[in-house]
């Protein structure tokens, strides 16, 4: 963490030629059960992780903004009387549609001046662990903070849903932002989708020996194009053709009838979500009464389902799972929203090391390339850093 500040810091003053006035930092996070729950109005379990996007942000005497970020060689500018988002593309989206998210939610944007910024991140982009929100989130608390905006964090949290949806253009829901602003350490955070309530859940992994192993396929998604789209569109459908508001209404129970109702694609992607909903609450059961050696047959079901009903896994991923679950994890899944990313592993901590040399060996055998693999811990949502 030391380090990102610091780069973070020399990055803005390489590129602006002054220190920053401030620097925030937010989390990625990983999703531990609830795969696209979140746009259909049902429940999730992330938490955030350790590894963050920071911040530097300083403002300045004129209404022009610039960004700047590590990952890139372009300074993108624009005008704050200029933001649309037809105008927006590529990463500064994400930035320049925080601050155009900002005055949809009552910021006066015309009695705000410009800033220059600079963004660093370990979170590592396209394997599921939600870098885009980690930027939204970044920014979001750094212009909260800079321009006095007071808004509370679950408005924060909507602000960058809305920015990734109408200027980036994917059709995310809030779980990653929600992460991102309320995490805390050592537990993950229980969102109600519908109702915008949440409560902070101990995982106490630490307690029963227990380590979540992150294997990060190194297939890249984008969840602005293709798949993820492809299945919200199918969700929304079945949710008209069942004339309901959301799937978040149905249960198990209303399943049979929907079978009459729905074409047979349409049905597995409706199954997923409904029995999804399901396990996230039944997983927060299990953590608070037996704790989260218990949890394990849940994550396995839940791989299941989005690899058979949902169908967002891929080969690497049922790969990561299956080594998992053989080589003595409690517990695997894909997590974040699929078509690559990453897989996550529940296993106790002395088995860690044998689990990443038999991942690393089935990989070789199958000739895919190295995952990268790391462990994460529950960690503190975004915050002000200096």
């Amino acid at each position: 963490m030391r380090d990102l500040r610091d780069d973070t810091r020399a990055g803005f003053l390489d590129t602006f030629g002054r220190e920053p006035v401030g620097l925030w930092t937010a989390p990625g996070r990983v999703n531990l059960i609830g795969e696209h729950t979140d746009y259909n109005l049902g429940f999730v379990l992330p938490f955030a992780i350790g590894l963050r996007t920071a911040v530097a942000l300083d403002p300045r005497d004129d209404r022009v903004v610039r960004v700047a970020s590590a990952l890139s060689e372009e300074v993108a500018e624009i005008h704050l009387d200029d933001l649309h988002p037809e105008m927006l593309s590529g990463w500064s989206a994400y930035v320049f549609g925080v601050v155009w998210a900002l005055g949809e939610f009552g910021a006066d944007l015309a009695a705000v001046p410009g800033f220059d910024a600079f963004i660093d991140s370990d979170v590592p982009i396209g394997a599921g662990l939600s870098s885009s929100a980690a930027i939204e989130c970044a920014v979001a608390v750094a212009l909260n903070d800079s321009w006095q905006l007071r808004l509370d964090r679950r408005t924060l949290a909507a602000v960058g849903q809305f920015a990734e949806n109408h200027a980036v253009g994917a059709p995310t829901g809030v779980m990653d932002q929600t992460a991102s602003l309320l995490g805390e350490h050592g537990a993950a955070v229980f969102l109600d989708c519908r109702s915008g309530t949440s409560e902070i859940v101990p995982m106490h992994l630490a307690e029963a020996g227990l380590e979540i192993l992150v294997i990060d396929s190194g297939v890249s998604h984008e969840h602005a194009t293709g798949g993820y789209a492809d299945r919200r569109a199918s969700c929304d459908l079945a949710a008209q053709t069942l004339g309901i508001a959301s799937l978040r209404e149905l249960t198990e129970a209303d399943l049979p009838d929907a079978a009459t109702r729905l074409d047979p694609v349409t049905l597995r992607r409706v199954r997923h979500v409904v029995t999804e909903n399901q396990r996230v609450l039944d997983t927060v059961a299990l953590l608070r009464q037996e704790g989260a050696a218990a949890i394990g047959d849940l994550l396995d079901a839940s791989h299941r389902s989005m690899r058979f009903d949902f169908e967002i896994s891929v080969p690497e991923l049922d790969l990561a799972v299956e080594t998992a679950q053989s080589n003595g994890a409690i517990g695997a899944r894909m997590t974040g929203g699929g078509f690559g990313g990453a897989a996550i592993a529940l296993v106790p901590d002395h088995a860690v090391s044998h689990l990443r040399a038999a991942i690393d060996g089935a990989f070789a055998e199958h000739g895919f390339g190295q995952p990268d693999m790391f462990l994460v811990h529950a960690s503190h949502g975004a915050i002000r850093e200096e």
